[in-house]
């Protein structure tokens, strides 16, 4: 993959993101750790046969109760024993740059674990000098500060009795949030961001990255009713969240990464209630200047529609300008698996490859979540086997997110070479046909598309930095776009349908090209544009004449 200063690394490549508990566990635990992701490097990068991907966005991987399996955080500067250690970490670290593989840490800095000694320590009295560190209100037990309500439910207020006040924490009272009014929180929290940097982290995923400030004042949050089913969904997150101050901090931030060589990438969560907006992620990426990229999650939130995703497109576009470099994903760690939002009845697979086609060429840098290239599904995960505590807390009317947490399979073993033994999360029912092992040896398989597409995309540079032409675009069932580069053009038609569907000549398109990747149709064969024809869910990329 090539780049120069002008197209950084992280602008070309493919990033794949590894929830560290689920993908290989190599010593029998039942939990997977880095020496099981060093294992199956190769499967990812480094050899013909790779997958072909250019960097792993692992999911927390730092000491940790464990009550929000990892994002409630004790020590931000070491392992957790369940993962590994530094050692490991290190030897992980060398592994991937071998292979031109970067590594991007999970930064979860809104808040801490409750057993943080920065918390402990702040907890112990009203007079201990990092009391300040978090949000503290004084009162009367039973008299709230304020409105705020908990995204995992409940208040976000907990009564510490003592010293007779209220934290604040906008997830569980186990995570108890940062005061980043506090210079000395801010001071910490860059220090151990430089620590990573210098060991040669290559970039961070920012969690949450829009809660950071809360109003001064803690305000109450304007309530709407009808607005959803949880008590959270009914409040307007005016105070809570998505305050001006996070931009001078994001400002900061993007300076102590511009101040160190390689490219030193960031992407932040930017959460918002579907549908969301292109424009909440875009604000937090400022005039270049903060985050070099943002999730928008509208794109995962939007339903099998070629219409709808080409809005969302539309948007991105308008929103991004040519400044800030747009990013897709449609799975990951807290949402139910694309495979499964999108099948429809025994069509899984082929709307698996229009999805993975759309995803890996459209203009920006696409984010795959582990097990989505060989389809790997959410299951109902029954009662007794769940983990996380938002499907503890709401179960049955929500099951929580451990359906896109199940371990990854790699072959149709008992344990589907994940483990030697039970798994902390049970193994998908669907290992016989849904495998690694299985997928290699299948040139049609859903793994051979992703290997093949990837591959492609590495190779044409149209789809790497080219511009963007939505071309179809008002079509309930073909999705169409050029990818143009000085003088290439790759054409990309997608059969978001069924059945075959037929398109008439379109204005200002070259009249011929010749295929680069079809589901239907033979490689290097040439194409002739006059009607267009789609066979039901095809997959065309041609390049252009």
């Amino acid at each position: 993959m090539n780049s120069n200063s002008n197209f950084p690394w992280w602008k070309e490549a493919v990033i794949y993101q590894i929830y560290p508990r689920s993908f290989k566990d190599s010593n029998g635990d039942g939990i997977g750790d880095l020496q099981g992701v060093i294992e199956k490097l190769d499967y990812l990068a480094g050899t013909e046969n790779s997958l072909g991907i250019d960097a792993i966005w692992f999911s927390p991987i730092y000491p940790s109760p464990m009550f929000d399996f990892g994002y409630d955080i004790s020590d931000y500067e070491n392992i957790d024993p369940i993962f590994g250690d530094m050692d490991t970490f290190k030897t992980l670290l060398k592994e991937c740059h071998a292979r031109n593989v970067k590594l991007i840490m999970d930064l979860v800095v809104n808040h801490t674990s409750h057993l943080h000694p920065w918390f402990v320590e702040s907890r112990s009295s009203r007079d201990n000098p990092k009391r300040d560190w978090y949000i503290w209100k004084d009162g009367k037990k039973g008299k709230l500060p304020n409105n705020w309500v908990a995204a995992f439910g409940g208040s976000a207020w907990e009564w510490d009795e003592k010293t007779e006040s209220y934290y604040y924490h906008a997830f569980t009272v186990e995570q108890p949030d940062l005061n980043w009014r506090n210079p000395e929180v801010k001071k910490a929290i860059f220090n151990m961001i430089q620590f990573w940097l210098d060991l040669g982290v290559d970039g961070f995923r920012l969690d949450v990255v829009n809660y950071y400030f809360k109003d001064a004042e803690l305000r109450n949050n304007p309530r709407n009713f009808f607005k959803g089913l949880r008590e959270y969904e009914r409040q307007y997150h005016i105070y809570d969240r998505n305050r001006p101050e996070t931009h001078d901090v994001l400002k900061e931030f993007r300076k102590l990464l511009d101040s160190y060589p390689g490219d030193r990438m960031s992407v932040g969560e930017v959460y918002q209630e579907p549908p969301g907006t292109a424009k909440l992620p875009a604000s937090f990426c400022g005039n270049n200047d903060e985050l070099h990229m943002a999730f928008n999650f509208t794109f995962l939130y939007t339903k099998w529609n070629p219409e709808a995703f080409a809005k969302v497109i539309e948007e991105q576009e308008r929103e991004l300008g040519d400044i800030i470099w747009p990013n897709y994903t449609l799975s990951n760690h807290d949402q139910p698996r694309h495979f499964s939002r999108y099948k429809k009845g025994k069509s899984g697979v082929q709307r698996a490859k229009i999805a993975a086609a759309m995803l890996l060429t459209l203009r920006g840098t696409p984010f795959l979540y582990y097990g989505e290239e060989i389809g790997m599904e959410s299951e109902w995960i029954p009662k007794k086997y769940i983990q996380d505590p938002l499907g503890k807390r709401y179960w049955p009317l929500f099951v929580g997110r451990d359906r896109a947490r199940q371990p990854m399979c790699w072959t149709n073993e008992e344990y589907a070479g994940f483990s030697k033994v039970e798994p902390w999360l049970p193994i998908s029912k669907n290992k016989e046909l849904i495998n690694v092992m299985r997928q290699e040896q299948e040139p049609t398989s859903l793994l051979s598309f992703y290997k093949t597409l990837i591959h492609l995309r590495k190779k044409e540079i149209a789809l790497r930095r080219g511009s963007l032409r939505l071309i179809i675009k008002d079509n309930p069932y073909i999705l169409g776009y050029e990818r143009i580069y000085e003088s290439e053009k790759i054409l990309v038609l997608l059969n978001f349908s069924d059945r075959e569907r037929r398109f008439p000549p379109i204005p200002n398109l070259s009249l011929k090209g010749k295929i680069l990747l079809s589901t239907h149709r033979a490689e290097n064969t040439n194409y002739e544009l006059g009607m267009i024809q789609l066979y039901p869910y095809e997959v065309n990329i041609l390049k252009l004449e």
